[in-house]
């Protein structure tokens, strides 16, 4: 029997590619044991129970960035913390770690060093962040998404994606989805998403244009997210919903996408073979350029800034591709040779494999 300790959170980035990988080792290892750790603030507070895993927290440390009174306190805290995860690991039995980055993975790499068990790191984004930066430095076992991600000993494994993308079927699945959405199966169709919270350039951006679109021959599906309220321009076949749980239909829905470039969303659309345009968000370290750069590259999507969703950019730009069909059908193949739909077992394998190094 092994016993994992999988360890990151704060968010979606972070925990659900370590649900993926849970939901791996649990269909892959009846006898397995599987302990999250991460913090109190962050979704996996919510998302690991619902999950059904073990969540054992620790205190929220973020790095200082700066000289304060926080800075002079950091490192006994940060002390502190490795101790608690040691204890785990022994308390537990743990005989390997896997961090995703966020709060909780860089004391739990600490630890893992110390205890002489083997860590195993995945970056997500393209820019890696300085929790996976600095545990890179110990172990030989580092997957990331995207190639050419700058951190030591990186190996390409791709996105650990949700079982229910892995597994999708965008051409059988189209005629369902298109009804379960109330469209036409035959009139083109636009998503577009910002995630979650939605993405008010993005929203507005498209929305405006909703008539414009619409009399171009093109349905629309609009998931507005909970950022902003929506706005339904109230344009028949243009359809605005606030949520959206079922992404697997809307993917299988559409020809073409306009979104965030998460490091997930990049990796869904992309393994799926979806054409898309990726609107990254315009503050933070350029992550979600870096990440959307690859299928761009390849020719599998576009990019835009929020600055260049106009009525113009709509007309000149959005209605000719959404509208040609052997473009985005050559659009399509580029994608999903850029991408990939096997992260999650790619991921396992080099678990395994720290495992057997041991």
């Amino acid at each position: 029997m092994t016993t994992y300790l999988l360890a990151g959170g704060g968010t979606a980035g972070h925990v659900n590619p370590l649900l993926a990988l849970a939901d791996r080792i649990r269909g892959r290892e009846a006898d397995a044991e599987i302990v999250v750790l991460g913090t109190k603030e962050g979704l996996e507070a919510r998302l690991v129970p619902e999950r059904g895993y073990e969540l054992s927290t620790i205190a929220r440390l973020p790095f200082p960035r700066r000289p304060n009174g926080y800075a002079l306190t950091f490192p006994a805290k940060y002390v502190g913390a490795i101790r608690e995860v040691r204890e785990l690991i022994r308390d537990r039995g743990v005989d390997v770690v896997v961090g995703f980055g966020g709060y909780a993975s860089a004391p739990a790499y600490r630890a893992a060093a110390k205890e002489g068990i083997p860590s195993v790191i995945h970056e997500a984004n393209a820019k890696p962040g300085m929790a996976n930066k600095l545990g890179a430095r110990s172990t030989e076992f580092v997957g990331v998404t995207f190639a050419d991600t700058p951190i030591a000993h990186a190996r390409v494994t791709g996105m650990p994606l949700r079982p229910e993308i892995e597994e999708l079927d965008l051409a059988a699945l189209r005629g369902e989805a298109r009804a379960h959405f109330g469209f036409d199966p035959d009139r083109p169709t636009l998503l577009v998403t910002g995630g979650s919270l939605g993405a008010r350039a993005i929203n507005r951006g498209i929305s405006g244009s909703a008539k414009a679109i619409v009399d171009a021959g093109v349905q629309v599906l609009h998931v507005w997210g909970g950022l902003t309220e929506i706005e339904d321009p109230e344009v028949a076949g243009y359809t605005v919903i606030e949520y959206c749980d079922r992404m697997d239909l809307a993917f299988a829905a559409c020809d073409l996408a306009i979104s965030r470039a998460g490091s997930t969303t990049v990796s869904e659309l992309s393994g799926l073979g979806v054409p898309a345009v990726f609107v990254p968000l315009s503050h933070g370290n350029g992550e979600q350029r870096a990440n959307a750069a690859g299928v761009v590259a390849a020719g599998g999507a576009l990019i835009v800034d929020d600055s260049e969703l106009t009525p113009e950019w709509v007309t000149g730009t959005l209605l000719p591709l959404i509208t040609d069909r052997e473009r985005l059908s050559a659009m399509s193949e580029r994608a999903r040779r850029s991408g990939s739909l096997d992260g999650t077992a790619r991921l396992y394998d080099l678990v395994r494999e720290a495992l057997a190094a041991g």
